[in-house]
């Protein structure tokens, strides 16, 4: 599986005040990626943003490529303006609602979207399967505004 997000700036409007914010595809919050635990999903990160940054998996291990999932100058340099990035995500045993985020800065504060799993095909839900599924995500985007 394939994933192309584009990191670039956006104006956003909150409380009647517009900022210029990064955001993913020009979401904010980004796009949710869905999977299945085992899949495996390659991530090309295209920075079209004015900052360098980073992506995190939050929840997804990573024992192939720790150094590609974390911040930046720790366990990667930074996505530079105009670069691109590619991560591959094994997905082992993971299973839920997690999310992803820039691991970078203030950005992370508008880079981020859900991250759905799913279990593999014909396997149940490790809880009664729900009749229907509304992913929430809760945020303080006042935090933007500042």
């Amino acid at each position: 599986m394939h994933h192309t997000p584009h990191v670039k700036e956006a104006n956003f409007t909150r409380l009647c005040k517009t900022k210029t914010i990064l955001t993913v595809n020009g979401q904010y919050p980004g796009p949710t990626i869905y999977a299945r635990r085992g899949d495996t999903l390659v991530v090309n990160v295209k920075n079209r943003g004015n900052l360098g940054i980073t992506i995190h998996w939050h929840g997804v291990k990573q024992p192939r490529y720790p150094w590609s999932d974390g911040p930046e100058f720790i366990t990667q340099c930074p996505i530079k303006p105009g670069a691109n990035f590619s991560q591959k995500i094994i997905l082992s045993d993971e299973e839920g609602t997690l999310w992803w985020h820039a691991h970078s800065d203030w950005s992370r504060a508008s880079v981020h979207g859900l991250f759905v799993i799913w279990p593999e095909i014909g396997k149940p839900y490790p809880f009664p399967k729900p009749y229907v599924e509304y992913p929430i995500m809760l945020e303080n985007s006042s935090l933007l505004l500042k």
